[in-house]
């Protein structure tokens, strides 16, 4: 193991987030599941709720691009980015190329995919796919990063992002005091294994943040005052992607017993929506500033400064 600091065990008893009055905790899960986060957290900013003024901001996979340009006061923007990908829906195959993957790819990508449980053997074995992998350069990704966030300094407010590091297994926590570039942070939290290669963070390798049982780490903010969670979905039917079944609903039940007052949404996308077809990104816009609207009076409370 490598004494970087940057290694931090998933605990609700460390309380990590004592300190923090207001948190924002976004999953990840593809582009779908982006676009409609990003209608959705626009819609409640054009309503009052300012989202970006929490003092910390958690970011997995996918959910750490966002979590960047939250932080960055660059939703509109990003917002703006969204709606083209509307329009040019292959876009996403230059942003993030994805396509004909090798057999090696493929390996990795089913591992992770097939995956039932978090046990460090299997988030080991399916980090050594990923090393093995033959993938697209390491420099893509963050590139890719850079111009959908349009920004590569650590923002001044309280940013973390998860990884994974692909040989011992360790959750990771990135910031602005890990000494890792931002775009390279952000590219190793959304690294999905076989898609990408494993980032280079110090000397360690690190892929996405989701291999670790967990798509939102909100231990990252147990004992804060209150927090405003976004996972993909609050349960799984059976074992996948390193998820449990129930693990959703049990980590938040372990943010509430660290003191957190929590207030949890899902998006009401089809559960077979394939969250990674362009295709699906108007609809996915459509429902988050629905859900905006209908939640926004109660979050305006929530989120309400103490």
């Amino acid at each position: 193991m490598t004494d970087d600091g940057i290694a931090r065990p998933i605990s609700f008893d460390a309380r990590y987030g004592a300190s923090v009055d207001r948190a924002l905790v976004l999953g990840g899960g593809g582009v779908v599941f982006v676009a409609w986060l990003t209608a959705y957290l626009h819609g409640l900013v054009a309503r009052g709720v300012a989202v970006g003024d929490a003092d910390r901001i958690v970011g997995t996979s996918a959910g750490s691009v966002l979590a960047t340009v939250v932080a960055a006061g660059r939703l509109d923007r990003f917002a703006t980015l969204i709606r083209l990908v509307e329009q040019r829906p292959n876009l996403i195959g230059r942003l993030a190329p994805a396509a004909r993957l090798t057999p090696s790819q493929q390996r990795a990508l089913d591992l992770f995919g097939h995956a039932a449980d978090a046990e460090p053997s299997v988030v080991r074995a399916i980090g050594g796919a990923a090393l093995a992998a033959r993938t697209p350069g390491v420099n893509r990704l963050p590139s890719s990063v850079v111009l959908m966030t349009q920004t590569w300094r650590w923002p001044a407010r309280s940013l973390v992002v998860s990884a994974v590091d692909a040989y011992t297994g360790e959750r990771l926590a990135l910031d602005a005091g890990s000494g890792v570039a931002l775009p390279r942070a952000v590219a190793a939290s959304a690294s999905v294994p076989g898609l990408f290669p494993p980032q280079p963070v110090g000397d360690r390798r690190a892929m996405d943040g989701g291999v670790s049982g967990t798509g939102i780490h909100s231990d990252l903010v147990a004992g804060a005052r209150r927090a405003l969670v976004f996972p993909i979905v609050g349960d799984v039917p059976e074992g996948r992607m390193t998820m449990t079944p129930g693990g959703t609903d049990r980590e938040i039940a372990a943010l509430r017993a660290s003191g957190t007052e929590v207030e949890v949404r899902h998006t009401r996308l089809p559960f077979t929506t394939n969250l990674m077809d362009p295709a699906e990104v108007t609809a996915a816009l459509a429902l988050g500033e629905l859900q905006a609207t209908e939640d926004a009076p109660a979050l305006a409370d929530f989120w309400r400064p103490a």
